[in-house]
């Protein structure tokens, strides 16, 4: 993952981890039950951003530099794992 990702990320990720902080603290409160459902959907959609940066991150580079390294089963590999990484995101 290049360093630019991979700060964002990390911004990202303390983020949700404070947004899962906030969580804690509204289930030992009581609070409505709505309300944490709400934030959980939250958290759910901005773990999905910091998933779709790093996707686009590993084909800009990784899935990129094995095209372009012109070896075929190295392509074929990334092709296999990418199907397999997304696959796995969509359950």
């Amino acid at each position: 993952m290049h360093d630019a990702t991979k700060q964002a990320v990390a911004v990202r990720l303390r983020r949700i981890e404070g947004q899962v902080g906030g969580l804690l603290r509204m289930v030992a409160e009581d609070r409505y039950c709505v309300d944490i459902l709400t934030q959980i959907n939250a958290v759910r959609a901005a773990l999905h951003k910091v998933e779709e940066q790093i996707l686009k991150d590993h084909v800009s580079h990784c899935v990129a530099r094995a095209f372009a390294s012109g070896d075929p089963r190295e392509q074929q590999h990334k092709v296999e794992e990418l199907v397999e990484t997304i696959g796995r995101m969509t359950r």
